[in-house]
């Protein structure tokens, strides 16, 4: 089908009801940035084709050469064979305007928290001058180290990982957005190499998959790092630690903000005394949780 596939289509429009056929055929799951086939498909031709990400439909008619045919129906040919996430084939991910280099050392960006740190994470940070440390715990690709920088300019950032794989990507995206001088990366299981170092500012979108979702997971899924998934039995192994620890590194007034999938019920149960806030999202309100240190420290 691919071979007749080359010599018959000709078009971004033929290339796209294609590509969307054959994904819907191999019944291929979505959910590592974009959300469905159509979505999917005309960001790969749009890559392929070295185009703006974001505007397929003035060049949908345009004729293109064999070359540039083929180097589409090759990247659509190994979605559907391999079943690896778009964004390890493009090693390109992105969380709203900023894009991130990744491929399988890392998971594929997604976190909820960019939109909040869209908007400096208020009202939760009064006055975003103010920040002068952050933190991002198990920062894999470096992405949301990134968006802290930008967030608030002048904070010293550090990126702290347990992979080395993960923190060697994350330098290379630091570098490709000239933040060598503030973001900082450090190899730690959590806390464990931070000592004394106390942060405005902690976020984190550590692992959260439980044993039985991690059992089930989409082969998609499975092209990503383990590590940077599973979070024992319940999914909320990481998250105890971060609250366990997270005091002791927060400043007076700093404020920690996690998320944690859909385990709002299961966090609330298994800590009762503490009063956790949880922002509205997309997703609902039970991804993402914001909580300050004199909150944990009450507990």
């Amino acid at each position: 089908m691919f071979k007749q596939a080359k010599t018959q289509l000709t078009t971004p429009r033929d290339l796209l009801r294609f590509a969307i056929s054959r994904f819907n055929e191999a019944d291929l799951f979505f959910g590592h940035g974009c959300l469905n086939a159509l979505d999917e498909a005309a960001y790969l031709i749009l890559h392929a084709l070295h185009l703006p990400h974001d505007r397929l439909d003035p060049f949908l008619d345009a004729k293109l050469l064999q070359q540039e045919v083929e180097s589409v129906l090759q990247l659509i040919e190994q979605r559907i064979v391999q079943r690896v996430p778009a964004a390890y084939l493009t090693h390109e991910a992105w969380l709203g305007d900023f894009k991130f280099y990744v491929d399988e050392r890392v998971i594929v960006p997604r976190s909820f928290i960019a939109e909040l740190l869209r908007e400096q994470l208020s009202p939760w940070v009064a006055d975003p001058e103010n920040v002068t440390s952050a933190l991002d715990l198990c920062t894999g690709s470096g992405c949301l180290a990134i968006l802290l920088a930008h967030a608030f300019p002048r904070a010293q950032v550090d990126a702290v990982d347990l992979s080395p794989d993960a923190l060697d990507v994350a330098r290379r995206n630091i570098s490709d957005y000239g933040l060598a001088q503030q973001v900082t990366p450090i190899e730690s299981d959590l806390f464990k190499a931070l000592q004394n170092r106390t942060y405005d500012v902690i976020v984190s979108n550590p692992p959260y998959v439980d044993q039985a979702a991690m059992a089930a997971l989409p082969q998609e899924y499975q092209h990503e790092p383990k590590l940077a998934l599973a979070s024992g039995q319940d999914g909320l192994d990481h998250v105890r630690v971060i609250l366990k620890d997270a005091p002791e590194h927060l400043k007076p007034g700093g404020v920690l903000v996690v998320e944690l999938g859909h385990h709002r019920l299961a966090l609330e149960a298994a800590f009762p005394g503490i009063e956790f806030t949880w922002p509205e999202m997309p997703a609902g309100t039970d991804c993402v949780f914001i909580i300050t240190r004199e909150q944990l420290s009450r507990q």
